[in-house]
């Protein structure tokens, strides 16, 4: 499960993600106005990082914008490192695009090969634990008993709204703008619905090298 708190956090998520998104050639539109559609998390087994991607629309565009959130910079990512945030309960907060991110890499391709679920979000009301809704949903069009082969993961690479990561003997190809008309590729796809998209829209793709 991915533990949330009721914490303030400075910059808030909508403020980062708008002064960040202009700077990406893969973004148009006036960050300013930002719709947020949905969001989910995948885990970390290590419980260390924070692995959330958020579902964006502005104006006739939608967006999918994974990042992470560590409690100590990512050696090697200075170039991917988004801003820094302030958390009122976990301090000093690295916020990184997610695609350089190892563990966000290890979770997208055990999702996408695996069919591994998305992680159930709690919340921590006082001394106890608070199940949050949902307000996306994944599914991966490879079987659940499909093996995950060995890999590592290379520095991302994006061409137009696509960014690629190599990973030994697969590619990742994650989605920066989506189709919403929900259009499937032939290889393994990883596909999300959120309320008002019924229609399955693939956000990321496995190929072979």
């Amino acid at each position: 499960m991915a533990i949330l708190y009721d914490a303030e956090l400075t910059p808030s998520k909508s403020e980062l993600l708008s002064q960040w998104l202009p700077s990406q050639p893969w973004f148009a539109g006036d960050a300013g106005e930002l719709e947020l559609l949905g969001a989910f998390r995948f885990d970390d087994p290590a419980g260390e990082v924070g692995v959330e991607t958020h579902l964006l629309r502005v104006g006739e565009r939608t967006y999918h914008v994974p990042l992470t959130y560590r409690g100590a910079p990512l050696s090697g990512a200075e170039e991917f490192l988004i801003t820094t945030m302030e958390h009122s309960v976990l301090g000093t907060r690295w916020i990184y695009d997610a695609t350089a991110d190892p563990v966000y890499v290890a979770e997208l391709a055990a999702a996408l090969l695996t069919g591994k679920p998305q992680v159930q979000q709690m919340l921590v009301t006082g001394d106890s634990l608070e199940r949050l809704p949902e307000s996306a949903w994944i599914s991966s069009s490879a079987t659940s008993d499909a093996g995950l082969p060995e890999f590592s993961a290379g520095v991302p690479a994006t061409t137009g709204t696509v960014t690629s990561i190599a990973a030994g003997p697969l590619n990742f190809a994650v989605l920066r703008e989506l189709d919403t008309s929900g259009a499937l590729p032939r290889e393994a796809a990883l596909t999300v619905t959120w309320d008002g998209q019924t229609t399955p829209v693939v956000i990321a793709a496995a190929v072979t090298a």
